[in-house]
């Protein structure tokens, strides 16, 4: 199954990046989205040695340089996801933003989608349908799916009690 990213769409961040759907909830600086770009590749770029990651970090999932699914069942594994946020990282690692909903499209022509603590990563890549998308989970993946869990039921409650006027 084809992706088509659409033209028109979302909420703009403050960069003039558009996210669908969702809000963006913070902005990072350049420096920022450059290091969140090294931390990921700390995870997911253990064995990036052999293969050109300079150009597209994707290329670790399509060299299968790290373990990961394509293809639809990418995309059916990333739809499974939950949280509270999700950070955008850019391709090219100077765009970087957090947004409220799990993303299902972006202008970003390559770019990756993962929780805070990198439990897991989705690459959506320029070669859709071709070369990805990308989903792959993180070496203590259980470990830490379970903490973005339990942040997501606090945060639910917390929203709940909120409505119902208690704080």
């Amino acid at each position: 199954m084809a992706r088509t990213k659409p033209t028109r769409f979302g909420h703009a961040d403050p960069s003039g990046e558009r996210i669908r759907p969702g809000a963006v909830i913070r902005q990072y600086a350049e420096a920022e989205a450059h290091a969140l770009a090294t931390a990921w590749l700390a995870v997911y770029g253990v064995n990036r040695h052999v293969v050109h990651t300079k150009a597209f970090l994707w290329h670790l999932f399509s060299a299968d340089c790290y373990p990961s699914i394509r293809g639809v069942a990418a995309i059916d594994a990333y739809k499974q996801q939950s949280g509270v946020e999700y950070v955008v990282l850019s391709n090219d690692r100077t765009v970087a933003f957090v947004t409220d909903q799990l993303p299902e499209s972006s202008s970003l022509s390559d770019y990756y989608v993962f929780p805070p603590n990198m439990a897991w990563t989705m690459c959506f890549t320029h070669e859709d349908g071709w070369l990805g998308p990308f989903f792959a989970c993180h070496p203590k993946w259980e470990q830490l799916d379970q903490i973005n869990q339990s942040t997501l039921l606090k945060s639910r409650k917390k929203a709940d009690a909120r409505r119902k006027g208690y704080l």
